[in-house]
């Protein structure tokens, strides 16, 4: 017992302490998993042969993220991505397959070795691409979207490879698949039945869960949820995938093909979302686990020995799958900079590689000795990620808004107007048409080109560009403009955008969305002039019903709002004088001080209103003289 304490111990420590450090250094969270395995086994020796064992436990992991990406394809998002699916996904696949048999053709390694080791660097990190994309704010771009089908695709195309890949097993590796079983407690009620037998009831367990999660799943969810006890519910979610995998495990399929086509049929169901919230803690857990164990397994004295041969193997690999997707991205006409991003974010192997990898060696498909240089491979690609993104932020990005050629990646702007709106999503389109409506001309920019197309069609004028990119400010006419609003949902970006444009263009009128209080105090200190909280408003007039639903009359749950609203905003505006970006908002003294001051101060004058007694309103936020000046609603834009 105390031995499997200190190695659980051991494990959940080095995931403590790697991962969050690996995310600070934009590395990721498989990778930080993956050198915490590396660091706890190889390196410093402190788990051993239990690792094996845990492996088999943290497997499960790979079969709850699968259902998981069966709960999200629903049948409507799938057609719409059919094209970019099946062309860009498809064709991405079937050429690296092609490509690695060959070179394991030429190297005489049998075929069936070269579509193994195919199906497994074919593969790119959804876990490591997504995350990076949506933190660059690129997932909503060309290139991120091109890289989310492919991703997809490749979600989807382990299912088949999982079933079929056994199917490739080399009567010559019979003692390897005897060695994995013997240390195997798997079960197969259909060993020895005839092939017609097998598919037919093969064929009938898939129709049976199909059509039992079509069918019977809702009314038992119902059921459940009636109970209202969140703990059965997570029981019965956990027991569903279980269950499946088992059932999947008899018959001798993969129980990632199970839970997936569970996924599947349950995506449109209105439990959907609790299923998800129930098992995706167990899913990151578990599936973190699993590349522990992966980076614990991995021999070190090996990749020593090997180490130019698997570094250069590594490098062959990723240079193959960027010259394909950059190939396709040239066929699927996507523009330069985008086809960049798109080869270069999915050019190395993923974790699905390390499943694929463990499939194949235990069925007899590929050598140990080969799946052992591949695992290290898929490792070591997945450690160059990182390097690929920055080669593409550093190098490809300036270079390319460098160039003045045909090919330019912005929309070109041939009419400046008075007002610059930077984001035209949920929170930028509505002030777009108040603008609008009241005769303003404005140059609206967007970066996503799906936007951009969509709302040309309604007559929407706007432009498909990066606002963050300095040269597509100065195209826009920032020098000339007189008032600019920035509406965009990425608050670093959003602060690069405003410290600009108060640079360059000091007289012009800044309206900024804030994300929070300490981005508000870093807009005011950048040169914004007016600062809009994206939530705050909404949750004033929420605290207002609240106060209703709690017996205040309607006309005095008004005027507590419209009290706290003005209160909150004047305190904002003299807290931001306080803030100093050189030391936290919670170890900044003074503007502790002055936010207790402004909360007391506030509630005071809120007890006071209730007892119907006269109160000194407090000058707004929007009428606080700053260094920055203020925005002067007297004195319209002129233009419009």
């Amino acid at each position: 017992m105390t031995s499997l304490l200190l190695s659980a111990f051991i494990y959940l420590i080095s995931a403590a302490i790697a991962v969050p450090l690996s995310k600070r250094l934009g590395l990721g969270s498989v990778l930080g998993y993956l050198i915490a395995g590396i660091l706890i086994g190889p390196v410093f020796g402190l788990v051993g042969q239990e690792t094996e064992s845990i492996q088999h436990v943290a497997e499960f992991g790979v079969v709850l993220m699968l259902f998981l990406v069966g709960l999200e394809l629903e049948p409507h998002k799938l057609w719409q991505l059919r094209y970019k699916l099946l062309g860009l996904g498809g064709l991405q696949v079937i050429l690296t397959i092609a490509a690695i048999t060959g070179i394991a053709l030429l190297v005489g390694q049998p075929w069936t070795v070269g579509v193994a080791a195919g199906c497994v660097l074919a593969m790119s990190s959804t876990a490591i691409v997504l995350q990076t994309l949506g933190e660059k704010n690129l997932l909503n771009s060309q290139g991120g979207q091109a890289c989310f089908s492919v991703l997809l695709f490749q979600d989807i195309a382990v299912i088949p490879m999982l079933a079929l890949l056994p199917l490739l097993a080399l009567p010559e590796l019979s003692h390897q698949v005897d060695e994995v079983a013997h240390h195997s407690d798997s079960i197969n009620l259909l060993a020895g039945m005839p092939g017609y037998q097998k598919a037919g009831i093969t064929f009938g367990v898939i129709g049976m869960i199909i059509v039992g999660g079509h069918f019977l799943a809702a009314p038992v969810f119902r059921y459940i949820a009636a109970a209202r006890l969140r703990e059965i519910f997570t029981v019965v979610s956990l027991a569903l995938v279980i269950g499946i995998a088992v059932l999947m495990s008899l018959i001798g399929l993969s129980p990632a093909l199970g839970t997936f086509l569970a996924g599947v049929v349950l995506a449109n169901s209105e439990y959907r979302h609790e299923l998800e919230s129930n098992i995706e803690p167990f899913k990151g857990l578990l599936l973190g686990l699993f590349f522990i164990t992966v980076g614990a397994g991995i021999d070190m004295d090996y990749l020593y020995v090997k180490l130019w041969s698997i570094l250069g193997l590594t490098l062959a690999v990723i240079v193959a799958k960027g010259a394909i997707l950059w190939l396709l991205g040239l066929m699927f006409r996507l523009k330069r900079l985008h086809r960049s991003l798109f080869a270069l974010a999915l050019a190395q192997a993923g974790e699905f590689g390390f499943v694929l990898l463990t499939l194949v060696e235990s069925n007899g498909v590929m050598p140990s000795a080969i799946a052992k240089k591949l695992l290290l491979v898929v490792a070591l690609s997945m450690l160059f990620t990182p390097l690929l993104f920055i080669v593409y932020d550093k190098l490809i990005v300036p270079r390319a808004y460098q160039s003045a050629g045909p090919e330019q990646a912005d929309d070109h702007i041939e009419q400046k107007h008075p007002v610059i709106i930077a984001g035209h999503g949920r929170f930028g389109r509505v002030v777009n048409a108040m603008l609008t409506a009241c005769g303003y001309k404005t140059t609206v920019i967007d970066h996503n080109a799906a936007t951009v197309a969509g709302y040309k069609r309604f007559g929407v004028e706007t432009y498909f560009g990066d606002a963050a990119r300095q040269e597509m400010l100065l195209t826009a006419g920032l020098a000339e403009a007189k008032l600019l609003v920035v509406a965009i949902d990425n608050p670093e970006q959003a602060l690069q955008i405003v410290e600009f444009a108060h640079k360059i263009n000091p007289s012009m009128k800044i309206v900024a969305r804030s994300y929070d209080s300490q981005h508000t105090y870093e807009l005011v200190h950048a040169g914004a002039n007016e600062i809009v909280r994206e939530n705050f408003d909404s949750a004033v007039r929420c605290g207002k019903r609240a106060l209703e639903c709690l017996g205040m009359p309607k006309p005095k749950a008004e005027e507590v709002g419209n009290l706290y609203f003005h209160r909150n905003r004047h305190g904002m505006a003299v807290a931001a004088k306080a803030y100093d970006p050189s030391i936290g908002i919670f170890e900044n003294k003074a503007l502790i001080d002055i936010a207790r001051v402004e909360i007391a101060e506030t509630e005071r004058l809120i007890r006071q209103l209730l007892h119907d007694q006269s109160i000194a309103w407090p000058q707004d936020a929007a009428e606080t003289t700053t260094e920055h000046g203020d925005m002067n609603m007297s004195e319209p834009v002129q233009g419009g």
